[in-house]
């Protein structure tokens, strides 16, 4: 229910103008519009007029669908939404309709994954890459705000190949992503210099940084030096599962009592998205321990899973 600014009732309806004093009423919202935090990618071709100097229409229409196509499918299995074609410019939303919590790495793979695969496609193009608020929900597009802007400035300063995301796509990142600072930018509209980060690569799955002083949890702690005593006693394997809301120290706490103890520790994680991962913990697992099973049947089962060999297996 809106209140009318001149008289201070509250006015139910669709009305323009307050019905009890005359004055504008303000613009009623729309309710799916919300206010996020998303990371927006722009792909744009590099050299793409001179390419199409050198093709003929039908050629270069082909050409530029399965750039569009290509680009389209990398976004999308990073989790990420194309709200548009610009052109030869692809414009992608991470965080929307689905928010995730890497939310921003997911963008910057995207960018790498999608910066190799341009040659393969004879073809060159340039990323920008950019975290911040917005609005979404609006009937025209995905989100609307300074970030999109923004990245769409990283696209065209960036160079030819060349990946530039801003600073705090790159403070969520630094962990899992190297990154090369560069001048800050003097961007087209933007009234302060920008600062950007030129991508170089991205890690495979990177470990969580710890800081601080590991405190509390003597009860949780003294459970898991209970089970540990347990399994080395008796001839048992015991299975624990740590539950808990996020960011209330999970992985904190497995990692401090993993560091407390003696014993070969081997690690295998569950990514939170991708294509045939399902049995990604077990392969981390047996590629660590690095040894194969005396029984052969059970060999050529871990060989088929490792990726060793062409024969299949059952699950």
């Amino acid at each position: 229910m809106r209140a009318c600014s001149s008289c201070g009732r509250e006015v139910d309806g669709d009305f323009a103008f307050c019905p009890f004093c005359g004055a504008e009423l303000p613009v009623r919202a729309s309710p799916h519009e919300q206010r996020k935090t998303v990371t927006v990618l722009f792909c744009d071709l590099a050299g793409s007029t001179a390419l199409g100097e050198t093709l003929d229409p039908e050629r270069m229409r082909a050409v530029l669908a399965r750039y569009f196509e290509h680009m389209k499918a990398i976004v999308e299995r990073h989790g990420g939404s194309v709200e548009k074609f610009i052109g030869d410019a692809v414009m992608a939303v991470f965080g929307v309709p689905a928010l995730h919590e890497d939310d921003a790495l997911r963008a910057v793979r995207a960018a790498a994954e999608m910066r190799d695969a341009l040659p393969e496609l004879g073809l060159q193009g340039r990323i920008g890459v950019m975290t911040g608020e917005v609005v979404t929900g609006t009937e025209e597009r995905l989100a609307t705000g300074d970030a999109v802007n923004v990245a769409a400035r990283l696209q065209q300063a960036a160079q030819s190949a060349g990946v530039l995301i801003g600073e705090l796509t790159f403070e969520l990142v630094r962990n899992a992503a190297d990154a090369e600072p560069i001048e800050p930018l003097d961007l087209k509209g933007i009234s302060r210099p920008v600062p950007a980060y030129r991508l170089v690569r991205v890690h495979a799955a990177p470990e969580r940084p710890y800081e601080g002083v590991f405190v509390g949890r003597d009860r949780e702690f003294a459970m898991l030096g209970e089970i540990w005593g347990r399994v080395r006693a008796e001839p048992q394997c015991e299975l624990v599962t740590v539950v808990g809301d996020a960011g209330v120290g999970k992985s904190r706490l497995v990692a401090e009592f993993l560091v407390s103890i003696d014993a070969p520790v081997l690690r295998g994680r569950c990514l939170p998205y991708g294509e045939g991962i399902t049995y990604w913990p077990v392969v981390e697992v047996l590629k660590q321990l690095d040894m194969l099973p005396s029984e052969e049947a059970a060999a050529v089962a871990i060989r088929s899973l490792l990726g060793e060999t062409e024969s299949t297996t059952s699950a």
